[in-house]
């Protein structure tokens, strides 16, 4: 990984310098009051951390998706009471993220105030990365910080072109984002596994492409594993399967036998005749017992035994996506077992695991092992990106 510079590389002494903090301040919102704030708690040490040591803190967000207008039911001025609620400090708002107004209402600011600028998307050049709209949001900062990994797969004025204008560092959120994708992908202690669940192969074709070449195994759960089983000749029933990906599936196959890396299938699953909690069609069979008005909607237990078996052996675990419909009781059984292996092999220090992606931690959250791996990412299509081997430009702007 290239050297990245991160909030112990700022000047001890910040009192009265400007701080752009980029954050995701993009939480879900109801009747005025969030419904989840754990993007607005990771943002949170970086935030007191600069604010004690006297910087103004200054938090660029894009909020929602105003698409260049100004609309007030997308102003960060409605995270204005949740953040002041949060860190327990006066947050000031400032009615835009560049121009004259903007710095005319920073000019007042003391040292270790806290302000929150208006949404970065009220400007059509943000996600255009507009050159004009970077230089005036760096002019309203001495120093730059990216705390935001989940924005970091958007080359954006406020993500990348910002940081040609201003000294640009990594806050401690992103810090932890990074040093984790690096044990867990970018220089691993082998052997690796990873898990890959999910509803269709269409959606992760370039992870799986990219997992075969840096993992020693490759579990394949979820819908996705039903394409896989069918590319080998399973019968899967009426399960959701996309027939026309079994060429690609195939030629997965092969890159994994090239590179030595074992994708385990399932090889007794959970079926029903319909999808509903507790059906009464509900049995557990062999994966070549599948009846044709049957849809498979979990792994078995013999095949969770066996994943954890081979889980035990590795050293590193990267985990994106549910291995059965999750949502739904009783077909969250394989996902809550694998995920609490994982959890106490972490726990016992033998194994490093990094999971991220919506459905991945809703799914952590819901087997209760979130605290117990050793880093759960939030952020959704930028860990997506990174599985896929991309380079994100957030982060390549840091890094550069």
């Amino acid at each position: 990984m290239a050297a990245f510079k991160t909030l112990d590389d700022l000047p001890q002494d910040l009192r009265g310098k400007r701080v752009l903090v980029r954050a995701d301040l993009n939480v879900p919102m109801a009747d005025g009051d969030v419904t989840d704030d754990t993007r607005l708690r990771a943002v949170l040490p970086t935030i007191t951390e600069l604010a004690d040591k006297g910087a103004i803190v200054l938090l660029l967000s894009h909020f929602r998706r105003p698409e260049g207008r100004k609309r007030p039911d997308m102003s960060t001025a409605l995270l204005v009471s949740p953040l002041h609620e949060l860190t327990g400090r006066s947050v000031k708002f400032i009615e835009d993220c560049q121009g004259e107004e903007a710095a005319r209402a920073i000019s007042i600011m003391l040292p270790g105030n806290i302000g929150i600028l208006e949404n970065t998307r009220f400007h059509e050049g943000e996600t255009q990365n507009d050159p004009a709209l970077a230089a005036g949001m760096a002019a309203l900062g001495d120093f730059y910080v990216n705390d935001a990994f989940s924005a970091a797969h958007r080359a954006h004025a406020s993500t990348v072109g910002i940081t040609e204008h201003l000294p640009s560092f990594a806050g401690r959120a992103m810090e932890a984002e990074l040093k984790a994708l690096e044990a867990a992908l970018g220089n691993p202690e082998h052997p690796v596994a990873a898990v890959v669940g999910g509803a269709k192969v269409s959606t992760k074709l370039t992870v799986l492409t990219n997992l075969v070449d840096k993992v020693d195994h490759l579990v394949i759960g979820g819908g996705m594993a039903n394409t896989f089983l069918a590319a080998r000749g399973v019968d899967v029933g009426k399960s959701l399967c996309e027939k026309d990906l079994l060429g690609d599936a195939e030629a997965i196959f092969e890159a994994a036998d090239r590179a030595d890396c074992t994708i385990h299938l399932p090889y007794d699953v959970v079926v029903a005749k319909e999808f509903e909690a507790n059906p009464d069609s509900l049995r557990t069979c062999n994966v070549h017992e599948v009846a044709d008005d049957e849809m498979i909607l979990d792994i078995g237990p013999a095949a969770v035994e066996a994943l954890g078996d081979a889980i035990k052996n590795c050293r590193t675990l990267v985990w994106n996506g549910p291995l059965g419909a999750f949502e739904t009781e009783p077909f969250d059984a394989a996902t809550v077992a694998l995920a609490k292996i994982a959890a106490a092999l972490t726990q016992g220090g033998s194994l490093t695991s990094v999971a991220g992606g919506g459905d991945t931690v809703a799914a952590l959250a819901h087997a209760g092992v979130t605290d117990d791996f050793s880093f759960v990412s939030t952020a959704g299509g930028a860990f997506l990106e990174w599985m896929e081997g991309k380079r994100l430009p957030g982060v390549a702007a840091l890094e550069e």
